[in-house]
């Protein structure tokens, strides 16, 4: 974890952590004054290079083909373009939202791209494209972070949730990706296995921990499965009430933990931009149903201090509750499990 934090501290420029104070200042002043405030720009981004994948996850729109959105892949010009102007107060960029970020043939050229503007990068991957190839460019990208999403220590077990995928497909690929950065004594890319918590392995959490930490990843990270219709349960949700994100109320009636307070960091800290250039206000607009600007007819600087996204944060600071994305949300929830 000290490498982790360390290299993160290192991409930061004086620039950018004034720009962070800046925001978390501006944040607290909102929830006084209930009106939005905002000095500074996004700390974090999450760019979408893709909306393909090739696994079928039930609880993905990705992976269902239920997006409503258009799909297809970002193209580099339009990342370049992010990129640049965001560079100066940008320290931390996610490569992925919904779809596999390895699919899009530009990938490593995305990452290499943001790691010489000196800005950290992750990359979440469901594990299929870690072969020797692959493995070689991810180090020789600079990619900082490289989550790797598993759910079981078996074949039975991660196709629960995981269809179509191959679990030792993925081992192998860890395996290969880690001697790599062995041979090449490379501190890059810090390796996360991250398992969604469910009911099928929810008594498993700490064999899985020692299970991934043995093939030499630096860090496993548990979280609560997230059911896009949660209201009347699912076999997913786990039984276990610490590791679930929702609460029964009643017989076959669930409600989401979160209290819903009228606040959230990510409206003052992050965005994310769809592979079509949408900017939305988080990760849990699959649909970008809030569109609040688009990259390719504004800046992204004109677009985060722009009406819509400040009557946006208006709404989350007077009324949150009556917001749908909110409502499935795990902001202002405590982790479930963390693990090093």
């Amino acid at each position: 974890m000290l490498c982790y934090y360390l290299t993160l501290l290192l991409t930061s420029s004086f620039k950018r952590v004034f720009n962070l104070i800046k925001l978390r200042f501006s944040y607290h002043l909102s929830g006084i004054l209930k009106s939005p405030v905002l000095w500074g720009y996004p700390s974090r981004i999450s760019i979408e290079p893709t909306t393909f994948c090739n696994l079928t996850c039930p609880e993905c729109p990705s992976g269902q083909r239920t997006l409503t959105r258009p799909a297809g892949n970002m193209q580099y010009a339009l990342y370049t373009k992010i990129i640049h102007e965001s560079s100066s107060f940008l320290a931390y960029l996610n490569l992925y939202f919904q779809g596999e970020p390895f699919l899009h043939p530009e990938i490593f050229k995305m990452i290499t791209l943001a790691g010489q503007k000196r800005i950290y990068t992750a990359v979440s991957t469901n594990g299929h494209f870690l072969d020797a190839q692959n493995s070689k460019q991810i180090i020789d990208s600079g990619l900082d972070r490289l989550i790797i999403c598993m759910d079981g220590i078996n074949q039975k077990e991660y196709e629960i949730y995981r269809k179509n995928g191959n679990f030792n497909k993925i081992i192998e690929g860890i395996k290969t990706l880690v001697r790599y950065k062995n041979e090449l004594k490379s501190r890059k890319p810090f390796l996360t296995v991250q398992a969604l918590i469910m009911q099928h392995n929810q008594s498993k959490i700490k064999e899985m921990k020692r299970y991934f930490l043995d093939l030499g990843v630096n860090q496993v990270l548990f979280k609560s499965i997230q059911i896009n219709e949660f209201s009347k349960g699912s076999p997913l949700i786990p039984t276990i009430s610490k590791y679930s994100r929702y609460k029964s109320v009643e017989k076959g009636k669930y409600i989401n933990k979160n209290p819903l307070a009228n606040k959230c960091w990510r409206m003052w800290s992050s965005a994310v931009i769809t592979q079509d250039g949408i900017v939305i206000p988080c990760c849990f607009d699959k649909n970008a149903s809030y569109k609040l600007g688009n990259i390719n007819d504004s800046g992204l600087k004109d677009i985060w201090k722009s009406n819509s996204y400040d009557k946006f944060r208006k709404s989350v600071l007077t009324c949150r509750k009556d917001i749908d994305i909110c409502r499935n949300c795990t902001e202002g929830l405590k982790k479930i499990f963390f693990k090093k």
